[in-house]
């Protein structure tokens, strides 16, 4: 798979920050929150420049999955914004973004990783949990949408 990198954010990422995480959320039916909005409009300002990274997955220059983490409170930092598209789908992607991101979360001395999905993710809860994340009982949430919570501790 040498012809997909993994790369930090770039300002040319924009468009397809956007694109691949709207494209995913409007056809598993979810409406765009405002947490979504805030940010997939600014990830700059909402997650850069709060300390956290965002991750991209380029196959031939183009981009085809992303992921980004957020910083918490805690120390730990939130994956979220997880996509790969469909055409790219099968090539081990999800695993190699989750990768960058405990890679990045380690360096900066986080004692974990957190996350919020829903049931109906079935493909990526079961990443998720391949890759060492376990259920938590019910968190305080932005997202409407939410209904499984999970971290991996660091």
């Amino acid at each position: 798979m040498t012809d997909v990198l993994i790369m930090p954010w770039q300002s040319r990422h924009a468009a397809a920050w956007r694109s691949l995480n709207e494209d995913w959320l409007l056809a598993g039916g979810y409406v765009l929150e405002p947490k979504d909005q805030l940010v997939l409009g600014d990830p700059q300002g909402s997650i850069l420049d709060k300390g956290g990274f965002i991750f991209i997955a380029e196959r031939g220059g183009r981009p085809v999955g992303c992921c980004s983490l957020m910083a918490m409170a805690d120390g730990g930092y939130e994956v979220g914004k997880m996509a790969v598209v469909e055409g790219a789908r099968g090539l081990n992607l999800g695993w190699r973004l989750l990768e960058a991101c405990e890679a990045a979360a380690r360096a900066a001395g986080a004692p974990r990783l957190y996350l919020e999905t829903n049931t109906a993710q079935t493909h990526a809860i079961a990443l998720y949990r391949r890759f060492g994340f376990v259920d938590l009982p019910p968190q305080p949430t932005p997202y409407a949408r939410c209904d499984v919570w999970m971290e991996k501790r660091l």
